[in-house]
């Protein structure tokens, strides 16, 4: 199996270069928000088939909001999300436009197997 996950600050359309289990993974999970200065994310999880940086075609996609306060290393992570319209709803155009070319890009082979419900997801409003 084949995974990459992007983690990108909730307004902003370029990932970070942290992932998920760089920056949340390594927190404590916050217990009140009391004292806490909070910053939004989104982290997208990509999975398909293929091996290492190398996908041959591109199958599932998972959403999640998370917050954390960087300086006291702590937040929250919410549910993986995995359905097309809650996915649609919490990526923005220029996040859907940004994942839709590094997919191309990375391997338009992959791209092409996908199927359509797949692709539609990074398709804009």
């Amino acid at each position: 199996m084949w995974k990459k996950n992007f983690l990108f600050r909730t307004h902003e359309a370029i990932p970070l270069h942290e992932t998920e289990n760089e920056l949340f993974h390594e927190t404590d999970q916050a217990t009140d928000s009391a004292g806490l200065t909070m910053e939004k994310y989104i982290s997208v999880w990509l999975q398909g088939e293929g091996e290492g940086d190398r996908p041959t075609a591109y199958t599932n996609i998972y959403v999640r909001t998370a917050t954390l306060d960087p300086e006291k290393r702590t937040g929250f992570l919410q549910p993986l999300q995995g359905r097309p319209h809650h996915i649609k709803t919490l990526l923005s155009p220029e996040q859907k436009a940004f994942l839709k070319n590094w997919l191309i890009q990375t391997s338009p082979t992959a791209w092409e197997e996908a199927d359509e419900h797949f692709q539609a997801i990074f398709e804009s409003d």
